[in-house]
């Protein structure tokens, strides 16, 4: 039996019903502010609310003849008003309509994001509180360079998406704003009153200026904000898709029972979110290129941006919610090997040591350019398989008559590297505050 498939809740904001509901809402609150205004009587807008509603088919309907979205809503909404619906649409130009809506929407989604946000942080500080003091090796340019631990991992990224989750919650502000405004934002046939009043029930704030349209800078703000999101998840889905390497496997997604890695390899069991993660990324920045490119239009107003959003807006805030909610289930049931990471660890025969001895023959009073010499000189024989490093170091009389075994002990001491731990945690962790952050709107 197939599984029915549950439209999920971001999904849902971006139906037509609810879109075209929005849309209803703007005109019913012009219709309130008129009244309040005097200039239509109160017992028609009554009636007006009374009576409006829409049909999706018949605005379909009307819209192949006008082509054009608006005035077939317009229209279908009329329809069913009847008496007093001339008091539809009242002084409005269609993107008073379109951008109230659009912010409308997009404060919607991003309240959702926010929940994903939070609900992927949990998830990674819960793994980095119990993996904090799980050591291994620390990778720059791909190598082996010196001992962290895999919860310091797992906080970094935590710390990095406490930043998003800032970012997001501005970004929301930025693209929080209405503008009931007409053909060319002079107010001309709409007093601002107007559109106080439907900003203000809408839970948005008047632009201070416009044109016929709100400025696309905002919107940039925002796809923009979802991409770098976007890019965060990428960043540690790549790291994930290194772990799970054969030749490392420190870390490696669940393998449920029942799933099949390739059609022709029994055996595989393959990053496949990870690599999706990846490649979803990728189009979340292109849609903030698109944004981008939506800043600048002709005068006050032309419309290539407007085909735009109707793809991206959906799009990225489906695309976005759909990668948090994957990576947050990718975490809380990643599977992570100590065994292997100690091991790794013990690949390069106490090369991990080295800056440590370097700094130990700097303090007993050689020059930098010559400890480094002596120390580089037995790491790449280290390097070669010839033997393990601190074997050579004991060995050589230019090393032994700064340091003795005591002091080369220490300097292969690993707790020496994790002595910080708990500081940076501390760091990281001491304002934790992102469960209940989200904040309503000025």
């Amino acid at each position: 039996m197939i599984e029915r498939y549950t439209l999920p809740e971001m999904g849902k904001i971006w139906q037509a019903e609810n879109r075209f509901q929005s849309w209803l809402k703007i005109e019913l609150l012009c219709c309130e502010a008129w009244a309040q205004l005097g200039k239509i009587p109160q017992q028609t807008v009554k009636e007006i609310k009374e009576r409006a509603r829409f049909d999706i088919a018949r605005i379909n309907e009307i819209e192949q003849e006008v082509k054009h979205d608006v005035i077939a809503f317009v229209t279908a909404v009329a329809e069913n008003v009847g008496e007093g619906s001339h008091y539809l649409h009242m002084g409005l130009t269609s993107s008073d309509v379109l951008d109230t809506s659009l912010a409308m929407l997009l404060v919607e989604s991003s309240d959702l994001l926010i929940q994903d946000l939070e609900n992927f942080l949990s998830a990674l500080k819960e793994k980095a509180q119990h993996y904090k003091s799980v050591v291994m090796i620390g990778r720059s340019h791909g190598i082996h360079a010196e001992p962290i631990t895999f919860g310091l991992k797992l906080a970094l990224w935590y710390a990095e998406m406490k930043r998003n989750l800032h970012r997001l919650r501005q970004a929301k502000q930025t693209i929080a704003v209405g503008k009931i405004s007409g053909a060319v934002g002079t107010f001309a046939h709409i007093p601002p009153e107007i559109e106080a009043y439907v900003c203000r029930k809408a839970g948005l704030k008047p632009a201070p200026i416009s044109t016929q349209i709100l400025q696309r800078d905002r919107h940039a703000e925002y796809f923009t904000t979802l991409a770098i999101i976007g890019a965060s998840i990428e960043k540690i889905a790549l790291e994930i898709r290194h772990l799970q390497r054969t030749e490392v496997l420190e870390a490696e997604e669940v393998f449920t029972k029942g799933q099949k890695g390739s059609s022709a390899m029994p055996h595989k069991r393959n990053p496949i979110v990870s690599e999706q993660m990846c490649g979803l990324a990728r189009l979340l920045r292109s849609n903030a290129m698109a944004s981008l490119e939506n800043v600048a239009l002709w005068h006050e107003r032309d419309i290539s941006h407007s085909s735009v959003e109707r793809i991206i807006a959906p799009d990225s805030t489906i695309l976005l919610d759909y990668m948090l909610n994957k990576m947050t289930s990718l975490i809380k049931n990643l599977l992570v090997y100590p065994e292997n990471m100690k091991k790794n660890l013990e690949l390069t025969q106490g090369l991990i040591f080295s800056q440590r001895v370097l700094l130990e023959l700097v303090q007993k009073g050689i020059s930098r350019e010559e400890a480094y010499r002596l120390v580089q000189r037995h790491a790449m024989k280290t390097w070669r398989g010839e033997g393990t490093f601190r074997e050579f170091l004991s060995k050589d009389p230019e090393i032994t008559q700064y340091l003795s075994e005591k002091d080369l002990a220490a300097c292969f001491d690993l707790n020496y590297h994790l002595k910080h731990v708990d500081t940076l945690f501390h760091r990281v962790f001491q304002n934790d505050e992102t469960r209940g952050m989200s904040k309503s709107l000025d």
